[in-house]
């Protein structure tokens, strides 16, 4: 079957499915992009000015928890029905949003983007179902082909527009990602239920989640498997620092002006006047990646079919920790692209094999079971990434935590009167009182604290995962 008989063969309930996840991820990587940066820039910018460890614990736990509940999601749809469940996952997800931007507490934050995770932990299994169940045996491998594009689309468009949106009002980019979903809410009228050629009775929901139990319990026996995706925790643990803590190190120590002066014509389009100085966001910092992604994933898939995909992974795993772990050095803007386009290779070689990688080492006869659990090391490595991320970069990275020691050591400010100052307008007064500029400032808390030495962590996780990948193919599951 050629390619464009293929693409017709694809009913409208297909196309609907495959919209309906761009508009959703439009709206998550618009909110996850710039979220970092949201919870912990001072009040006075905008930000809610909450501490590193709070943003920390409530990016792991929420994520953590958007990664674990989809397997019950998939039970839900299949006892009430694709499109109930769409409909709740909608109204869920326009609610969560729209409320993260209307509350300023932690508390209310905390909660209104467990209801975003809730809603996305429903609406993914039944898209995931929905392309597979109208996509035929000749015909999946490019129906897939064509959702994997329409995620990293999705997830391109939603951080250049929230970029733009918290330039004018940090609420407007909640706002735009419950609208979003709302026009998800409109296709759902035009969305048929996939038919599934199944006539026998619906069991109850507690019978269905009694058998998830059960096969939970049947692959948690298999050590070997279980040790493979701890291992890989590893992996989504660096790799998650993505969004956890590049947005905030670029807003706090990266120079990006060096790229928005080179941008020529497209200064406008991708930069931001601030402070008189032009820069460019984070959060169109770190879509290159995507980008790379949606240009380069075909090639380096097709160049890596031959390569077994433990060694493709391994490899992948050692190019994310090399792209991770240059950050340290440098603080220039170019540096950073270049290493989100290294992370971004890897990515690529790397976290599309792991699947494949499982349906391999799995049971012939359980390979559909095994890969409904391929999304723990997710959960995992999101819940411990943003627990590091939080704890050590408080710890090793925070500048206005390094200010507030600076000050003090040097005899400048004491402690019990700066504590509760906003970072911002503590950084402004520390600038007139060390007749300094932003820049020299920045610069001088940079050389004395050595804030890059976080990416050196995550970094070395992402080689020593490589390492006990390699033990684990040679000595764990060749017996």
């Amino acid at each position: 079957m050629s390619f464009f008989t293929s693409v017709k063969s694809f009913p409208r309930t297909f196309w609907l499915a495959n919209t309906m996840e761009l508009f959703e991820r439009w709206a998550y990587y618009g909110m996850f992009a710039v979220l970092s940066v949201y919870l912990t820039d001072p009040v006075s910018k905008g930000g809610l000015g909450f501490s590193q460890e709070q943003r920390g614990i409530m990016q792991a736990v929420v994520t953590g928890i958007l990664y674990l509940l989809p397997i019950i999601g998939g039970a839900i749809a299949d006892r009430f029905g694709f499109r109930k469940v769409l409909l709740a996952a909608f109204v869920t997800l326009a609610s969560g949003y729209f409320a993260m931007g209307q509350f300023h507490a932690y508390a209310p934050v905390f909660v209104a983007f467990l209801v975003v995770a809730v809603g996305g932990a429903i609406f993914k299994p039944v898209i995931v179902a929905t392309v597979s169940k109208t996509t035929a045996k000749n015909s999946d491998t490019l129906g897939f082909g064509i959702f994997y594009m329409i995620v990293n689309v999705g997830g391109f468009i939603g951080p250049y527009a929230a970029s733009k949106l918290r330039d004018i009002d940090w609420q407007l980019v909640f706002l735009m990602c419950a609208v979003v979903i709302l026009i998800n809410l409109v296709l759902l009228f035009f969305y048929k239920e996939p038919k599934t050629g199944d006539k026998k009775k619906k069991e109850p929901l507690s019978q269905a989640i009694k058998q998830i139990l059960k096969n939970t319990a049947i692959v948690l026996k298999d050590t070997k498997f279980v040790l493979f995706l701890l291992i890989i925790v590893g992996f989504w643990t660096m790799y998650m620092q993505l969004f956890f803590t590049i947005p905030v190190y670029i807003t706090q120590w990266i120079d990006t002006s060096v790229v928005y002066n080179r941008l020529g014509i497209l200064k406008n389009l991708i930069g931001f006047i601030e402070d008189g100085t032009g820069i460019i966001r984070p959060e169109m910092m770190i879509n290159v990646p995507a980008l790379t992604i949606i240009i380069f994933q075909v090639i380096v898939s097709s160049i890596l079919t031959n390569v077994k995909p433990v060694k493709s992974m391994i490899v992948g795993l050692i190019v994310v920790a090399v792209g991770m772990g240059q950050m340290a050095f440098y603080v220039s803007g170019w540096y950073i692209l270049m290493g989100l386009v290294i992370l971004a290779f890897g990515e690529m070689a790397s976290s599309p094999r792991i699947q494949e990688y499982i349906s391999r080492i799995a049971p012939k006869e359980k390979v559909a079971l095994y890969m409904g659990y391929s999304f723990l090391p997710l959960a995992g490595g999101n819940l411990l990434g943003g627990l590091l991320s939080g704890k050590l970069y408080a710890e090793m990275s925070d500048k206005y935590a390094f200010l507030r020691d600076y000050l003090v050591r040097e005899g400048i400010e004491k402690m019990d009167q700066i504590t509760n100052i906003d970072d911002a307008v503590l950084f402004t007064r520390s600038m007139d009182k060390l007749n300094m500029s932003s820049g020299q400032l920045t610069d001088l808390l940079y050389q004395t604290y050595d804030p890059g030495s976080i990416f050196l962590i995550f970094g070395g996780i992402g080689i020593a995962t490589s390492v006990l990948l390699i033990l684990y193919n040679k000595f764990i599951l060749s017996k």
